[in-house]
């Protein structure tokens, strides 16, 4: 599970990223981004029933893109507000082929942030 304050709850914030927030695609996923004047980021997931109709089914996505982003958290950019969109062909997707996608559209969207660079120095 998130931290409470890293989750995006309030609908009027869902409505400020999918309006005004910037966006990269994916077959499966979709990603929308926006500043939020805070030092942390915060995410929100979108699993539609139009995905399927099982809440189960929702869920085990919704677990697997939480599990990701728990993963990774440290590399997400700061201070940012992301709403993960899902599309039907993520229901054929496992965990791992979840991670790739979504990884690899935080990095078309510049958003990874390195945390260890490594130096042009050797001892």
């Amino acid at each position: 599970m998130l931290p409470r304050e890293c989750r995006l709850t309030k609908n009027k914030d869902f409505e400020r990223v999918a309006k005004k927030g910037r966006a990269v695609y994916d077959k499966a996923i979709a990603l929308k981004w926006i500043k939020n004047n805070l030092s942390y980021s915060r995410f929100g997931i979108v699993v539609s029933l139009k995905i399927d109709k099982r809440a189960t089914v929702r869920n085990k996505i919704k677990r697997r893109i939480r599990a990701v982003i728990r993963e990774n958290i440290n590399q997400i950019q700061k201070g940012l507000d992301f709403m993960i969109l899902t599309k039907p062909e993520i229901k054929s997707l496992g965990y791992q082929e979840i991670k790739d996608k979504l990884l690899g559209l935080f990095e078309r969207g510049h958003l990874i942030v390195e945390l260890n660079k490594m130096s042009n120095y050797s001892n």
